[in-house]
């Protein structure tokens, strides 16, 4: 894959290097935001679904995406990115579960090939937050790849009380940046850090 433009959202364009994401007073409910701190996109996670299920709408409040589990209760498994306009699927975000290793393939939906990889740095930091006590405060950080396992960018979580992630994109120019902003989000929700 040469460029992103296969995955464009009709609705939103992600111009940016740099966005920050931020978890709203209620759980499961974020907001990105540009480097001069302008609200781009706002997600969240429908509640009391069979499948779990993020809308998300660009700043004036249109829905542009939907990411949709694959399956029922799918903690480790595959969420479906659409285009809310064509009602295209687009990419495919699939989650690798370890207790060592946060893994997240961002794929093509139509040829599941590989575009990016989302991966958490340090087994330890990992096993902390999914066995120690309180082990959710900790942050997360995550290296971005491209299809061939070199560095595009980084999501580093901050510490707070509502969990907020700096997004750095370094190289875009194989990876679509939407499916990273949105992978963030539903990171964040679907490991319920």
């Amino acid at each position: 894959m040469s460029g992103t433009k296969g995955y464009d959202i009709r609705g939103i364009e992600l111009t940016d290097d740099r966005y920050t994401v931020e978890q709203g007073l209620v759980r499961n409910k974020y907001k990105a935001l540009d480097v001069d701190g302008n609200v781009v996109l706002r997600g969240k996670q429908k509640m009391l679904k069979m499948k779990e299920e993020f809308p998300f709408v660009d700043a004036d409040g249109n829905e542009v995406f939907t990411v949709k589990a694959g399956g029922i209760i799918d903690v480790a498994g595959n969420y479906v990115l659409s285009d809310a306009e064509t009602g295209e699927n687009l990419v495919i975000l699939d989650n690798d579960y370890s207790l060592l290793q946060d893994t997240w393939k961002i794929r093509d939906a139509t040829t599941e090939a590989k575009l990016a990889e989302i991966n958490s740095r340090g087994a330890m930091v990992t096993l902390a937050r999914n066995i120690v006590p309180f082990g959710g405060w900790i942050p997360h950080k995550y290296e971005i790849t491209d299809q061939e396992g070199a560095h595009v960018g980084s999501i580093d979580g901050q510490f707070s009380l509502r969990d907020r992630y700096e997004i750095t994109i370094d190289d875009a120019s194989t990876v679509p940046k939407e499916p990273i902003v949105a992978a963030a989000m539903v990171i964040d929700a679907i490991q319920g850090n």
